[in-house]
């Protein structure tokens, strides 16, 4: 008898990454030296910090039994100890955090923990490709919400339906802004809390790229705004911030109920996180260094991308946030067909904003996960096919 796949399963979308590395892989194994702006893999090590309190960690036979089911008390206090030393946030460790092996299991399994199959999600257009595995996942609907250059590429409250309001149980946002770059404002936070309360559904903030601003000031975080506790909770990823990427380990703070069903559910699917790396997570937040500097790299690399892209007529969605630009295709083409082009005649890689929703067409995305000088010289290679 052929095995099947469950509906469930079957269901899943094409991970719109995978179908990208694909393609770029592809392209290298031909012997082509490709600039890969299409990936949101940092590439600068691990800081110092991290790795020696890792190995100290190893060398404890202690840190090699199970962890606690709902983490470490210490990392708890230390995701604790970091949210209000950089945001002013007071949290409980034991009832307002909890720990989880990477942000993306977070964000795919909350529909499982907090919505019925057939309730609504609603998820940004364009927004992060996974938060659809979520909605096959879960059974939910999903309602997107455009997001609009004009708006700052922020929801504008005021264009949704009564019947939206009324279907809404759980909102997903993202700022710093995948893949857009755009960041949001303590006023849209404080709206976000009021609409979300008047029409009794709950916020999940998506702070992946919470330490990346435009090198001078820190990006806002959700949990800052009036209330936000009562209707939501933030998810925050070592991937980004301390270069982490490959480790998966990110905590949710925020509204009690929404944590303890994140933990619940964790009970029946894991047991806890490695305690090695819960303390290498515990050194990288007192690492109030890595903070500035990370900040400062990517805010240099876009600044050397944006302008020698000006000088090829080829000008970036003004925005600061994150390590993307969000830059225009040319008229003729889709994002689809402008990627594959730069790909098979220059040897780079984008990511294409259709990637991320309808509203995404007529963009590329561009990770700023090279050298500048790998970013200049992707930018002639551009230049060189005339296209703008």
């Amino acid at each position: 008898m052929p095995i099947k796949l469950s509906k469930t399963v079957a269901a899943l979308p094409t991970q719109f990454f995978a179908t990208l590395v694909a393609k770029v892989n592809q392209k290298i194994a031909s012997g082509a030296d490709v600039i890969n702006l299409g990936q949101g893999n940092p590439d600068q090590p691990t800081p110092d910090t991290v790795i020696e309190a890792t190995i100290s960690a190893l060398k404890n036979p202690e840190t090699h039994k199970y962890s606690g089911f709902r983490g470490n008390q210490n990392f708890k206090q230390a995701a604790a100890d970091f949210y209000q030393t950089q945001y002013g946030v007071v949290l409980d460790p034991e009832t307002e955090i909890a720990v989880l092996a990477g942000t993306k299991i977070g964000l795919v399994e909350l529909p499982l923990a907090l919505l019925n199959p057939g309730e609504t999600l609603v998820l940004p257009d364009p927004g992060y490709p996974d938060y659809l595995s979520g909605v096959a996942l879960a059974h939910v609907k999903q309602a997107l919400v455009a997001l609009e250059a004009e708006n700052g590429y922020l929801p504008d409250y005021t264009k949704w339906s009564e019947d939206l309001k009324q279907e809404a149980k759980l909102l997903y946002l993202n700022y710093p802004n995948n893949p857009t770059g755009a960041q949001a404002t303590t006023a849209f936070f404080d709206e976000t809390v009021r609409v979300a309360k008047e029409a009794d559904f709950g916020v999940v903030h998506d702070f992946a790229y919470g330490a990346l601003g435009d090198g001078t000031k820190k990006p806002v975080s959700f949990m800052q705004a009036k209330g936000a506790k009562e209707v939501g909770i933030e998810l925050y990823t070592f991937s980004k911030t301390y270069n982490m990427a490959g480790w998966r380990l990110g905590f949710a703070v925020g509204n009690k109920t929404m944590i303890e069903a994140i933990n619940r559910l964790q009970d029946h699917l894991f047991v806890g996180i490695f305690p090695a790396l819960q303390e290498a997570g515990i050194a990288a937040l007192q690492d109030e260094v890595q903070l500035v500097t990370i900040a400062k790299q990517y805010a240099t690399r876009r600044q050397a991308f944006i302008k020698a892209a000006e000088k090829i007529n080829w000008h970036a969605y003004p925005s600061d946030g994150a390590f993307y630009c969000w830059m225009p295709v040319p008229k003729t083409m889709t994002s689809q067909e402008f990627s594959d082009l730069l790909l098979d005649k220059v040897a780079v890689a984008t990511a294409p904003g259709i990637g991320f929703g309808v509203q995404g067409e007529g963009y590329v995305r561009i990770g700023l996960t090279v050298s500048k000088e790998r970013l200049i010289e992707a930018v002639e290679r551009i230049g060189t096919l005339g296209l703008f």
